[in-house]
């Protein structure tokens, strides 16, 4: 295989998930980098060993050494401090800024050409932080984050409706924090929107469920969820590489879309081989406008704190 992905932080939970993904579906061969390099090193072995099984042939290898990761088609940066009980993603900021500026230096010295998918939290910041140090074009950093929320919000659909996930679509929009944005009447099940399937009530309470979806992990864990942001994650790279051109919620470098500027805020998003290919705009009512423009103003003013 000649594609390449790296994973940073693929020693941690997400980033393993995400590495795993990738060559279960042969999508390219992995490198795992990771300051614990002996245990991105045995990561990396364990799924190699499981490709036999899996029937790929993906190469993966993992160590501390960036030189590895060179050329590399798309970057998922899942380093970062992870949440603990009673932690919000803000408090992650300062510590995981820090992270971005070491990370983005080596990614852009030896992957000059990648496509950068930031994981860690607050998402949207450090996506902006990462698309400032990179100097990469805006299409080029795209991060993992309404990919997740609307896998969580069709889950808790699906689970109050009793069908079949494959048949529910939602969208959820905003920052990745608790100001996201679910939009019940773009959200549907086999076509017919959920606002025509429930009640306001249990509307009301799936949409709070998925703004407090990571919060909810973290409780009944003790550290962030991996399963779905990693599967997240790789969903993205696997629409990327085969330059599928599916439409998917992600945090984008607005430009004057939905009235925002310069600002990483989830929109829907056509995704292909060169990134973001399209940022599509759909019609907001006053209300949601409202609510996008409160979860921007929260993306904001963490930006703000770390000057970017």
């Amino acid at each position: 295989m000649n594609r390449k992905v790296t994973v940073v932080g693929g020693a941690g939970n997400v980033g393993a998930t995400v590495a795993r993904c990738i060559a279960d579906k042969q999508l390219a061969d992995v490198v795992i980098v990771d300051i614990a390099d002996q245990k991105a090193a045995g990561i990396a072995l364990d799924i190699l060993e499981a490709c036999p099984i899996t029937g790929s042939d993906s190469r993966v290898i993992g160590g501390s050494d960036y030189a590895q990761t060179a050329n590399s088609d798309v970057v998922v940066i899942t380093s970062g401090v992870p949440r603990k009980p009673g932690m919000s993603r803000d408090d992650l900021l300062n510590v995981n800024f820090g992270i971005m500026k070491a990370v983005t230096e080596q990614v852009i010295k030896y992957s000059p050409n990648a496509i950068i998918i930031p994981v860690a939290n607050p998402l949207d910041a450090m996506c902006q932080a990462v698309y400032r140090l990179s100097g990469f074009p805006r299409e080029r950093v795209i991060g993992m984050a309404g990919v997740l929320d609307s896998a969580r919000m069709r889950t808790f659909i699906a689970m109050e409706l009793n069908v079949s996930v494959d048949s529910v679509h939602a969208f959820v929009l905003g920052g990745h924090g608790d100001t996201m944005v679910p939009l019940p009447r773009y959200s549907t099940v086999a076509g017919i929107p959920i606002t025509e399937l429930l009640s306001e009530e249990r509307i009301k309470a799936i949409c709070e469920r998925t703004a407090n979806g990571g919060a909810e992990i973290t409780k009944l864990v003790g550290t962030s969820a991996w399963y779905a942001p990693g599967a997240a994650a790789a969903e993205m790279v696997e629409i990327i590489l085969k330059d599928t051109k599916k439409i998917v919620p992600c945090s984008v470098f607005l430009q004057g879309e939905y009235g925002i500027t310069d600002l990483f805020v989830g929109v829907p998003v056509k995704l292909g081989a060169r990134g973001v290919e399209q940022i599509i705009e759909i019609k907001l009512t006053a209300d949601e406008q409202a609510a996008l423009n409160k979860s921007a103003g929260a993306v904001k003013e963490l930006t703000d704190v770390i000057g970017v």
